[in-house]
């Protein structure tokens, strides 16, 4: 029988192990603890972690934050683990890599969590960086070519833009400069939270009334820079309202149009131009009017959809599967889709 050095077990095996596992395994001996801490390890954990197996779904209810399994093939909720967090009231905006960065409701601070690890991190600073307002803000979490994870957050006040950008690991902010066009500070505007891919972050820029403008706004991760970009054909009356994936590190968005009965479009983003990848059937009245938002995997061809309320509905498609893939948060929902990892929200 072979014997396994520590080095080959530790990036061969225990990087493709459950996050609870790695955290048991910190326990053997100090060796083990200081190898299952390095940056390298958390990073090729990470992207091993990626895969529909390790997803998980929580739920911020009045009393308690609960952690559930999905069930890839169907779409239901396994058992929940109730998941200790010294704060309840709080708004879920992006996740990346197992981190979640959200805001307390009652003091707007700005977090990052792992409800994994349960370790979180105030990202709010005496200067007044790091205060999140609702109907006002949007954030954006991403990772840079330093492996280095930063929270875009583009403020609306007094009727202009305040753009900052924190560093883990300087575990400080600082400001950047944002063009774009000024009538989207309007607080006639909506902005989405930021879908991050590839290196890219997305948001969507919407005027609140038929037939108002729509636009998607991208800023590159590495170069800090700002372009905007159409949005699919939509009509030019009634309803419609677009949300952005990442599927596969392309950039997707349903499109969802109507009111008594719903049309959803899947569109992919290629070279700046949207493609139509497929039209689902209608969906039948689900008294929400168009508000859904689809938050599920696509497993054996078919995609799940969530409204407000929480309800999952079946799409039928021709589509080959795909691995998986999640949503950025929940809109007017409490809870995210996140994958379980043992990052750090600090250094």
């Amino acid at each position: 029988m072979v014997d396994l050095s520590v080095e080959i077990i530790v990036s061969e095996i225990l990087t493709r192990v459950p996050a609870k596992v790695v955290g048991r395994s910190k326990c053997v001996c100090k060796e083990w603890c200081a190898l299952l801490s390095t940056q390298e390890f958390l990073r090729v954990h990470a992207n091993r972690s990626l895969n529909s197996s390790n997803q998980r779904i929580l739920f911020v209810g009045d009393h308690s934050i609960s952690v559930h399994p999905i069930n890839v093939q169907s779409g239901v909720y396994g058992p929940s683990t109730i998941v200790s967090f010294p704060f309840n009231d709080i708004s879920i905006h992006s996740h990346l890599n197992g981190l979640l960065c959200l805001h307390l409701n009652n003091t707007s601070e700005l977090l990052l969590w792992n409800p994994i690890t349960r370790a979180y991190k105030h990202l709010s600073k005496p200067d007044c960086h790091g205060f999140f307002e609702h109907n006002s803000d949007t954030i954006g979490l991403y990772m840079d070519a330093y492996d280095d994870y930063k929270v875009l957050h583009v403020k609306r006040r007094c009727r202009a833009f305040v753009v900052s950008i924190y560093s883990r690991k300087l575990d400080s902010w600082r400001n950047i400069h944002f063009i774009t066009e000024p009538e989207y500070v309007n607080p006639t505007f909506s902005w989405s939270t930021g879908t991050l891919c590839c290196d890219t972050l997305y948001f969507t820029v919407c005027e609140c009334y038929v037939g108002g403008k729509n636009v998607v706004i991208c800023f590159d991760v590495n170069s800090e820079e700002f372009k905007e970009i159409g949005f699919p054909p939509v009509p030019s009356t009634g309803f419609y309202y677009g949300e952005l994936i990442n599927v596969k590190n392309k950039l997707h968005m349903f499109l969802s149009t109507g009111k008594n009965e719903i049309l959803i479009d899947l569109w992919m983003l290629e070279k700046e131009c949207w493609k139509k990848v497929f039209s689902c059937p209608p969906v039948p009245p689900i008294s929400l009017s168009i508000w859904c938002n689809i938050n599920h995997f696509m497993t054996n061809g078919n995609w799940f959809m969530m409204t407000l309320r929480g309800k999952l509905y079946e799409i039928e498609t021709d589509e080959e599967p795909f691995e998986c893939f999640y949503h950025t948060h929940f809109r007017n929902f409490s809870g995210a889709m996140f994958v379980q990892t043992i990052v750090s929200p600090s250094l």
